[in-house]
């Protein structure tokens, strides 16, 4: 028996498979893939493990089509649900995937009652209310991915602007993950200068809009799929924070009790993330138009669960 953590990735798909390679690589634990499609988390998971000699990574990768093998994970990254499709409205792709994220959010609760689950899938912050209130786990096990993504995208951009290392630009998105995200500039540094001291305000803006478009831009040049490198790299860094204990600064979708005027919501906050999963909410002083854009962005997503007419949980 390994001593290693157990880490569950739901959805063997491009964003899952990606996912589980990041996390084989950082040796975070070993690995469970769980997809519906036959054979598709078996191939991909022994793939992944044979080129473990060459990642120098010691971690077992196992896939399977039922959840029996999930039992006792540490971790679960929720990847599964279905991408938009051409003439499908944003309200018919969170009806679907509500029902593909219910199903699986009551394995977790069933198979792993004690993992933290990180939601992948998409609309992202409605999606991570569904799997908190389905798995009855307290909202700080219960986490969604977005900020992280954003601000590497928000972070990739201004390093190109500028011609720097990636690592030394700094900076934090908030909000719901799409047209209504809030990138802070007053966050936003590089080497500890502040971004104003060296954008221009226009340009500024500009880069911000690529960030919010950063998805679409990815999608349009696929044609036939989304973005899954930077998404399963955000994933697998969450997964990091927890299983390593690193309290790490990050944007995450948290679940809201008050902060910043929100409550029953989860929306991008900055949290820090260690063992016991959200472990903070921390409390920024956001100027007046960046807190309207935060609670505005939470409107939205409180509008979309309200669509859903859950079940109160018992």
């Amino acid at each position: 028996m390994s001593n290693r953590p157990k880490i569950t990735v739901i959805g063997a798909g491009n964003v899952g498979a990606t996912t589980a390679h990041w996390l084989a690589v950082m040796e975070l634990g070993d690995i469970q893939l769980v997809d519906v499609l036959e054979g598709i988390p078996q191939g991909k998971a022994l793939d992944l493990m044979e080129s473990m000699p060459v990642a120098g990574a010691d971690v077992a990768i196992t896939g399977s089509n039922d959840y029996g093998p999930t039992a006792g994970s540490d971790i679960v990254i929720l990847t599964a649900g279905l991408a938009r499709k051409p003439g499908m409205s944003r309200d018919d792709l969170m009806a679907a995937n509500t029902k593909i994220v219910q199903s699986c959010a009551e394995q977790i609760a069933r198979y792993s009652p004690d993992a933290y689950v990180i939601v992948v899938s998409n609309p992202l912050d409605v999606m991570t209310y569904v799997t908190m209130r389905v798995t009855g786990f307290p909202p700080e096990r219960v986490m969604g991915m977005a900020g992280i993504l954003d601000t590497a995208r928000y972070r990739t951009f201004l390093a190109m602007e500028l011609g720097v290392s990636v690592e030394d630009v700094q900076a934090m998105v908030l909000g719901g993950h799409g047209d209504s995200m809030v990138p802070l500039k007053s966050c936003t540094s590089v080497g500890g200068i502040p971004v104003a001291q060296l954008i221009h305000p226009n340009r500024l803006d500009q880069i911000i809009q690529r960030t919010r478009d950063g998805g679409i831009e990815i999608v349009n040049f696929l044609k036939t799929g989304s973005a899954y490198y930077a998404p399963g790299a955000a994933a697998a860094q969450m997964a990091e924070a927890i299983v390593r204990d690193k309290k790490r600064v990050v944007p995450a979708a948290a679940y809201c009790r008050g902060e910043y005027g929100l409550d029953d919501v989860y929306v991008g906050v900055p949290v820090i993330l260690g063992a016991g999963g959200v472990e903070k909410i921390l409390k920024l002083e956001l100027s007046a138009e960046e807190l309207a854009a935060l609670r505005a962005s939470a409107d939205s997503v409180k509008k979309n669960v309200a669509k859903l007419a859950l079940q109160p949980v018992a």
